[in-house]
């Protein structure tokens, strides 16, 4: 299941108390204050980690404690700390503050570790209270509480080509062209009911990682459709890839599906449309394809090279695509990469 929004909250493990103990010893009669001190709490860590892809893990955790630090004991001997607690969460995660709604941070590498609730300290035995004046204390000092939070973790996916098109343009299906990875295909709107996520891997190791969110339909700005709950996964994509069905199914008008992508696009924010772009223009091989092709380029008020005729069922012209996207992702891509290799 694909999780993009959680609140769950957040407690630190409290300081164990300091302990008042003396020493009984045999052959030394004065003995003293021998209580030691108490254990620190455990912290709370968020880390990201690659090869997680959404907040799943915490879909049934709406309350998440660090173990609590041990109490001193006689003898000076200090209570055991409380373990850190390290949750991990994927790239792109912003953690708000559940309260007043304010950015706490933004997870947008990976590795990067948010200490975000501090555990207590632990308290300190009567021996630390030992004094020329005060040679028997009889006092000792509890541990502090750890810090507590209620937090909202929203996942915004960071990729380097976001797939955008209304529901059954064929954004599935390229997906599991390009990406060789088995997506949900349907002859019906809203096959994708939730973002996919996987690379596309060339001959020289490098790899695009593309991001396909479910279709969108007129006024998903307004919450219509899945509304703008996934617009947000496209947000951080370097590079946009419009798929359009260019073969008019059911009297739909190719450019006019392009201009409501665009006008949504801009609606939601309007910085999106100054990202690099290009235009798959899916399904040539359907009926009626060649016209609707003609008059869409015509109407085209951009640079033609942007235009890419396929047809991602019969893996037509799926190279020239995938050379401009690499080419894109190279230059504006944060998670363009390629891997060494040895033979």
């Amino acid at each position: 299941m694909f999780i993009d929004s959680v609140k769950v909250a957040l407690r630190a493990g409290n300081g164990g108390n300091g302990a008042i103990a003396w020493r009984r010893e045999k052959y030394i009669p004065k003995g003293g204050p021998a209580g030691g001190n108490g254990g620190n709490g455990g912290s709370i860590l968020l880390k990201t980690d690659s090869h997680v892809l959404s907040l799943e893990g915490f879909r049934n955790r709406r309350q998440i404690n660090a173990q609590n630090g041990m109490p001193g004991e006689g003898g000076l001997r200090k209570g055991r700390n409380g373990d850190d607690l390290i949750l991990t969460v994927p790239c792109g995660t912003l953690v708000k503050d559940a309260q007043t709604g304010g950015i706490l941070f933004d997870f947008t590498d990976e590795n990067q570790e948010y200490l975000i609730c501090k555990g207590g300290k632990g308290g300190k035995g009567n021996h630390c209270f030992k004094s020329p004046t005060n040679q028997a204390p009889n006092i000792c000092t509890p541990g502090t509480e750890g810090e507590a939070l209620e937090v909202e973790l929203e996942l915004k996916l960071i990729a380097d080509v976001g797939l955008i098109g209304i529901p059954n343009a064929g954004k599935s299906t390229l997906m599991s062209r390009i990406t060789h990875v088995p997506v949900k295909i349907g002859a019906y709107p809203f096959t994708t009911l939730h973002p996919n996520l996987s690379f596309v891997q060339f001959d020289d190791y490098s790899r695009v990682l593309v991001a396909d969110i479910p279709g969108i339909i007129e006024d998903a700005h307004q919450n219509k459709g899945l509304g703008i709950s996934f617009l947000r996964h496209i947000e951080r994509s370097s590079v946009l890839l419009f798929v359009i069905d260019i073969s008019g199914f059911e009297g739909r008008d190719p450019f006019e599906d392009f201009t409501i992508l665009r006008h949504e696009l801009q609606a939601y924010r309007p910085e999106m449309l100054d990202k690099p772009f290009i235009v798959a223009l899916n399904k040539i091989d359907q009926e009626g394809a060649d016209e609707h092709l003609r008059s869409f380029t015509e109407k085209y008020p951009f640079a033609k090279e942007t235009l890419f005729p396929i047809s991602a069922m019969q893996s037509v012209g799926l190279e020239p695509l995938l050379e401009v996207m690499r080419r894109l992702a190279q230059v504006n891509g944060p998670r363009f990469k390629t891997f060494a290799t040895t033979h």
